[in-house]
């Protein structure tokens, strides 16, 4: 822009190869000559607002003000609503503003070259043009550029109903070749923008480094499954469905420390069901109580590709916080299935509204709402196939069964709700009895936490469970194993 102005005024320097200095055609002091003056002065200062409002109105994107409006302080959100629909239009702003910025930039030449020698013309107009018009608007309008435009807002507004004859259709123009242009931030960039904000970045974040992990692991969570969170079944603490709850078993439960403890039958992977452990509090160990005697929760099953996200959705509904993770039938590395899973191919059932599936058990508490194996009513062992009893029909008639991919799965781990959360939180949860940090990794807690895991271990054969005493000669010391 700056080179066509020399030009111009250049054009009037050179007639015949010549070079002729013209002599003003106003003489300075006459009131014309101070109209003249002005006018170029309001077309400097008019050329610098376009350049200005350039800048600073075309770098504010949607996604920006969006935020500002929803999260800014009280002035940048009254600025950002009154900007925002004329940033929307963006491509007839576009054109609007560079429009009325080269008009002003083709008529200065004029008024100098009436008031000034052609050659001072020149040199005042590149100037004034760059200073003035380029330089110190741009400069103010890139770091206050929300203020500025929200204060010239109704300037831009009148400029745009009078240019609307040339910009509107240039603006579809560009709207349909171009687009618009919607600056939504992908997954990975939230992330880098996150860190950037963190105080380990060192550039005057705020957010914590709590704060950061948690917003990554957030975004992470919707990309991982729950194989990579569950814990394999071979190091899953669990029991036998025709084991006995006697002073042995209850010492195993109580130095686990868990809540809940998967069931099986027979087979290892072929887990049954869930026992709470508080549902013991009842239980004498002297009496050794089969598994099968006490109540028996159903355990959900999920497919080991299931994101862990829609586990998270399935805990919060209330069923249960804890699940078996199944290798879908077809993508195992060992696709034969035990014969104990075959045989409840016809006792599996699924949520209509839920992802997770469950074995169908042979009876319902009405007033507790779990599902109870009721051993002593059949005769026949745990593995055989059951049918659904006609009083459970009520309480499961929202009950559809799943596809028999799911259904012949292999059982390859067990997934809480504390596996969700530590993949959510991206450290792990340790509580006073883990052994292992990571049980992939088999990295062990520290040593205080694994001394407080060993006490706990050799207490349960001298304590008294249920206000009875081991007999003489109980239980012995129990190894450590994982979780």
């Amino acid at each position: 822009m700056l080179w066509l102005n020399a030009l111009t005024l250049a054009r009037t320097m050179f007639f015949s190869n010549d070079i002729v200095f013209e002599a003003e055609d106003i003489r300075f002091g006459t009131p014309w000559w101070f109209v003249y003056a002005g006018a170029s002065c309001l077309l400097v200062l008019f050329a610098g607002i376009m350049s200005g409002l350039t800048l600073g109105l075309m770098s504010l994107g949607l996604v920006e003000l969006e935020i500002l409006q929803r999260s800014g302080t009280p002035s940048e959100k009254k600025q950002a609503a009154v900007i925002l629909p004329v940033v929307q239009k963006q491509h007839q702003l576009l054109v609007t503003l560079l429009l009325c910025n080269a008009c002003a930039m083709e008529a200065l030449p004029l008024y100098l070259d009436k008031i000034f020698h052609p050659l001072v013309a020149v040199l005042l107009s590149v100037t004034f043009v760059l200073a003035f018009g380029e330089i110190i608007p741009q400069a103010i309008c890139s770091r206050y550029g929300l203020s500025v435009g929200a204060n010239f807002v109704w300037l831009v507004r009148i400029l745009m109903i009078i240019c609307y004859p040339i910009a509107y259709p240039i603006g579809k123009v560009l709207d349909a070749v171009l687009g618009h242009h919607d600056a939504l931030f992908r997954r990975a960039q939230l992330k880098a923008l996150v860190s950037i904000h963190g105080q380990e970045a060192g550039k005057g974040g705020e957010l914590t480094h709590d704060e950061t992990t948690i917003i990554s692991g957030a975004l992470d969570l919707t990309g991982k499954t729950a194989e990579e969170a569950m814990t394999p079944i071979e190091s899953t603490f669990s029991l036998d469905v025709n084991s006995k709850l006697d002073w042995e078993a209850i010492g195993k439960i109580l130095a686990r420390g868990h809540s809940r403890v998967p069931v099986y039958s027979g087979n290892q992977k072929n887990i049954i069901g869930l026992l709470l452990v508080k549902s013991l509090l009842t239980v004498r160990a002297e009496t050794e109580t089969p598994v099968s005697a006490v109540s028996i929760r159903r355990i959900p099953r999920v497919p080991s590709d299931m994101p862990l996200y829609d586990i998270l959705n399935e805990f919060q509904k209330g069923s249960s916080h804890m699940a078996a993770v199944v290798k879908v039938k077809g993508k195992s590395k060992n696709p034969q299935s035990t014969a104990e899973g075959e045989k409840f191919k016809e006792g599996k059932v699924a949520n209509r509204n839920s992802q997770l599936t469950t074995p169908l058990l042979t009876d319902n508490d009405e007033k507790s709402g779990r599902v109870i194996i009721d051993i002593e009513k059949h005769p026949r062992p745990i593995t055989n196939e059951h049918k659904v009893r006609p009083n459970g029909t009520a309480a499961t008639n929202n009950l559809c069964h799943l596809s028999e991919d799911i259904e012949d799965g292999e059982v390859i781990g067990i997934i809480t709700l504390e596996d969700v959360f530590e993949e959510l939180l991206q450290e792990e949860i340790v509580d006073e009895t883990d052994v292992y940090v990571d049980v992939h990794k088999r990295i062990r807690v520290a040593a205080a936490a694994a001394a407080v895991y060993s006490s706990v271990m050799r207490s349960p054969s001298n304590r008294k469970l249920i206000g009875q005493k081991p007999a003489q000669g109980g239980q012995s010391r129990q190894g450590q194993s994982p979780k």
